[in-house]
């Protein structure tokens, strides 16, 4: 019976540690985000990529491929699709210098792709406040 019991802890004790627990994809991927924030902050010599914040890190379940999302500080797309290039051609660099920090079985591919959202989400608020004001001047007319 003893035997059992060691057996069963054991293998809660494995899948404690498994890649299929939720949660683990997203500690492991907000890690990635902090260190690459790191490394292209001070190690990261492009002058085509100036000032980034990486947004997002998604990972696949298998750790191979990581979607890194990024915004600028200058929104025209030559800056845009200068940072692309720029952290694309680095992304061997980036993730060289991140497998020094992390110690994952799979060490993701990096795809580096630009967030739009906070663009979007401003846009939005453009427009909402435009028909709120709209609203305001009509109620004030009636």
């Amino acid at each position: 019976m003893a035997g059992v019991v060691i057996y069963r802890d054991l293998k809660e004790i494995m899948a404690k540690h498994s890649k299929n627990i939720p949660g683990r994809g997203l500690r492991v991927a907000d890690q990635i985000q902090r260190d690459l924030a790191e490394i292209i902050w001070s190690e990261l010599k492009d002058p085509r990529v100036g000032m980034i914040t990486l947004t997002e890190v998604q990972l696949t379940p298998d750790y191979a491929h990581a979607k890194v999302y990024f915004t600028t500080l200058a929104d025209d797309p030559a800056a845009i699709k200068g940072t692309l290039e720029g952290l694309t051609k680095a992304a061997g660099f980036l993730r060289a210098q991140l497998g020094l920090r992390l110690h994952i079985h799979t060490l993701p591919q990096l795809h580096f792709v630009h967030d739009t959202s906070t663009i979007r989400g401003m846009a939005m608020s453009k427009l909402i406040d435009e028909a709120n004001a709209t609203r305001a001047k009509d109620d004030g007319e009636n």
